[in-house]
Parts: structure tokens; C-alpha cells; sequence
């Protein structure tokens, strides 16, 4: 019994398996679309507990699963404390917290929810192969991170010193310019704040090149991991 449990879960080639994993996949995407449908103002009651209905299915159906990856895993407190374990645990907790804690006035748990979504990771190969990418380019994202954070820094201070006195208003610190950075090495420009001096122009100017080059990084960083995931697999 423990051993068609393992390969009814499990990512296999059998048939049982593949059918477990379109069923979750379809089920984790309709609790979804009822969550969004569940924030429509004036649903009708009989919608209400279709809804209701529709949610307590998914949730014994994730239950069942989250039980079972436990009965089964060779190491069953790797699984608990592992990714998926937590994932699994969270996108069944919101449900049964409703019986201690009204969610309605703690909206944060009934988000917990959408943690549904990165299960799917684990069913969708195309999704695990995106996951194995972004595992095996860590180092590359953490130093790019570390540069994003310190020209983050520098743009904030440098607008800073260019706008304070034309615009102590909207640059009155360092910290206040920092959202100007942020709109602007994202190249959103909402254009809230906004340089007037021919100084801050100029560099606002030079910002905006290197955003540009900051927002592309990440994709070549993932093609290239991608590339080298195929290559492993083939």
C-alpha cells in the first residue's frame, strides 16, 4: 500500500501518477479562480456556498496528499521542514484556521492561499525545469542582487546631493530619494518625483541607461541557466 501511495504522489511515468498530477495541477488552478471569484462584492448565497463547497473538496483533497507525501517520505521531518513540505502545509492552513480565527478580519491568512500557486512547481516539469535554473544561477543572482542594492544606493545619494536644495520637499534625505531610485532604475518613471536641476537631469539621464541594463540582466542570467538545464537533461 505504501509503495502505490509513493508512486501515485511521486512524479513517475505511470499513468496513476500522471493522472494524480493533471487532477492537482487543474484543482490547485480552480481554487484560484474561486479565490478571486470569492472578492466579487454582492455574491448571492447559493454562490456563497458553492464556493464554500468547492473549497472544502480542495482542501480534503490537499490534506489527503500533504498526509500521504508524510506517510510515505523516507525521512518524514525532511519533508515537513523541506520547500514543498512547508508549500503543502500552507495551502491547507488558511482553511482550518477559520475554526479559531475569523479570517475575514485577518485577511494576511486567508493569502496564505495563493501559496497554492508554487505547488504547482513540483507537478509542471516545464515549472521544475525554471526552478532548477534559478537553483543552479543562486550565486549569479546573489552578486547581482548585491550590485542592484549598492547602485540603489548610489543613485539615491547622488540625486540627493544634485536635487535637495532645488526640492527639499520631495528630496528633503537620502531615504526620501530612494523611491525616486526606485522608479527610476526600474524605468516605471511614474513621475511623481522628478528632477528640475540641469545636474539632476544629467544623472537621471545616466540612471536610466544603467537601468535599463539592470532590468535585462535577470533574463540573460535565467536563459543561460535554462540553456544549461536542457543540456543536462538531454
Amino acid at each position: 500500500m505504501k509503495f502505490y501511495l509513493k508512486n501515485l504522489v511521486e512524479v513517475n511515468d505511470n499513468i496513476g501518477s500522471k493522472i494524480f498530477d493533471i487532477s492537482i495541477q487543474v484543482l490547485i488552478i480552480l481554487s484560484i479562480i474561486t479565490f478571486s471569484i470569492e472578492t466579487i462584492p454582492d455574491l448571492s448565497e447559493k454562490t456563497i456556498d458553492i464556493l464554500n463547497i468547492f473549497e472544502k473538496f480542495t482542501v480534503i483533497i490537499f490534506t489527503f496528499e500533504y498526509i500521504v507525501r508524510i506517510y510515505t517520505a523516507d525521512k518524514k521531518l525532511k519533508y515537513i521542514f523541506s520547500f514543498y513540505g512547508i508549500i503543502d502545509f500552507l495551502a491547507i492552513l488558511p482553511f482550518y484556521l477559520t475554526y479559531f480565527i475569523d479570517l475575514r478580519t485577518i485577511k494576511v491568512f486567508r493569502l496564505f492561499r495563493l501559496f497554492r500557486l508554487l505547488k504547482l512547481v513540483r507537478y509542471n516539469r516545464t515549472l521544475d525545469k525554471f526552478q532548477k535554473a534559478i537553483i543552479n544561477a543562486k550565486e549569479e543572482f546573489i552578486i547581482f542582487f548585491i550590485l542592484t542594492l549598492i547602485i540603489f544606493y548610489l543613485a539615491s545619494v547622488g540625486i540627493y546631493y544634485f536635487e535637495n536644495e532645488a526640492q527639499p520637499k520631495n528630496f528633503g534625505s537620502i531615504f526620501d530619494a530612494m523611491w525616486w531610485a526606485v522608479a527610476t532604475l526600474t524605468t516605471v518613471g511614474y513621475g511623481d518625483v522628478y528632477p528640475i536641476t540641469i545636474g539632476g537631469k544629467i544623472f537621471t539621464t545616466i540612471m536610466l541607461l544603467i537601468g535599463l541594463g539592470i532590468v535585462g540582466i535577470p533574463a540573460g542570467i535565467v536563459a543561460s541557466a535554462l540553456t544549461e538545464v536542457n543540456k543536462e537533461k538531454k
